[in-house]
C-alpha cells in the first residue's frame, strides 16, 4: 500500500503544477520558496539516508563512484536536452512560440524518468526514503508543471490541451519507477548500492546546479528558511 501511495504522490507534482499554470501563475517568490524546500528535502535526504544506505549496501568507494556517476549522468542529461529556469517559466533560448513550448516540455519529459528511478529505489531499500524522496521531487515537479504548462496555453490558448501535453510529463516518472523497481530484483548488494549512490548524486546535482542558484535570486533571501525547513522536515520525519 505504500508504494502505490509513493507513485501517487511522486506523479502528483508535474500534474498539480499544469493545472496552476492554466488557471493562474503563483507569484515567483512563492515557485522560489517551494523549489528552495524541496532543495532542503533533497539535500538531507541524501546525506543523512541514501549515501548511508549506499555504503551499507556495499563500501564507501562504490557509495562514492555511485555519486560521481550519477551527478555526470545528470550532467550529461542537461547538456543534451533543454534547462528549464523556473523564473522566467522559459528555455535558455526562451520559449514565446508554440514549437519552443513542445520542445520544454519534452525536455522536462526526459528529465524525469531518472527522477522516478529515485523514487523507486528509495522505496525498495529499506529506509524511509522512498516516501520523503516521492514528496521532494513532486514539490520540485510543481513548478516544473507550471512553467511547460502556462507558455503552450500563451501560444495555443487552449486550456485542456495544454494541462494534458503538460500533465503528460508525469508518464516517465512512473516508467522510471517501475523499471528500477524490477531491475532491483535481480541485482547484487553491491550493485543495489551503487544505484543507490548514484540516486544521491543525481539529487544532489539537482539541487546544487538548478534549485539552489535560482533561488539565490530572490533578494530577500527568505528562501534559506524554506531550505533549513526541508532538512528539517526530513530529520523529524526519520525520527517518527
Amino acid at each position: 500500500m505504500d508504494i502505490i501511495w509513493i507513485v501517487v504522490i511522486s506523479v502528483l507534482g508535474p500534474i498539480i503544477g499544469s493545472l496552476i499554470g492554466v488557471i493562474k501563475k503563483p507569484s515567483e517568490k512563492f515557485m522560489f520558496n517551494m523549489l528552495a524546500f524541496a532543495a532542503g528535502v533533497m539535500l538531507a535526504i541524501s546525506f543523512l539516508e541514501l549515501i548511508p544506505t549506499s555504503i551499507k549496501f556495499s563500501s564507501v568507494w562504490v557509495a562514492t563512484f555511485g555519486i560521481i556517476l550519477g551527478s555526470g549522468v545528470m550532467f550529461g542529461v542537461d547538456k543534451l536536452i533543454p534547462h528549464l529556469h523556473p523564473e522566467l517559466c522559459s528555455q535558455e533560448q526562451g520559449c514565446k512560440l508554440k514549437k519552443s513550448a513542445l520542445f520544454l516540455i519534452i525536455g522536462i519529459f526526459l528529465h524525469n524518468f531518472p527522477e522516478g528511478m529515485a523514487i523507486a529505489i528509495g522505496a525498495v531499500s529499506g529506509t524511509n526514503a522512498g516516501m520523503i524522496i516521492a514528496i521532494a521531487i513532486a514539490v520540485h515537479n510543481i513548478p516544473e508543471g507550471i512553467c511547460t504548462s502556462a507558455p503552450y496555453y500563451s501560444c495555443t490558448k487552449k486550456r485542456l490541451k495544454s494541462f494534458l501535453i503538460s500533465s503528460s510529463t508525469a508518464i516517465p516518472i512512473l516508467i522510471g519507477f517501475l523499471f528500477a523497481n524490477m531491475l532491483y530484483k535481480y541485482i547484487s548488494f553491491t550493485f543495489i548500492g551503487l544505484i543507490i549512490g548514484a540516486t544521491a548524486g543525481l539529487m544532489i546535482y539537482i539541487t546544487s546546479d538548478e534549485i539552489i542558484p535560482l533561488c539565490g535570486n530572490l533578494e530577500d533571501h527568505t528562501t534559506i528558511f524554506s531550505l533549513i525547513i526541508g532538512i528539517l522536515f526530513v530529520i523529524l520525519l526519520g525520527s517518527l
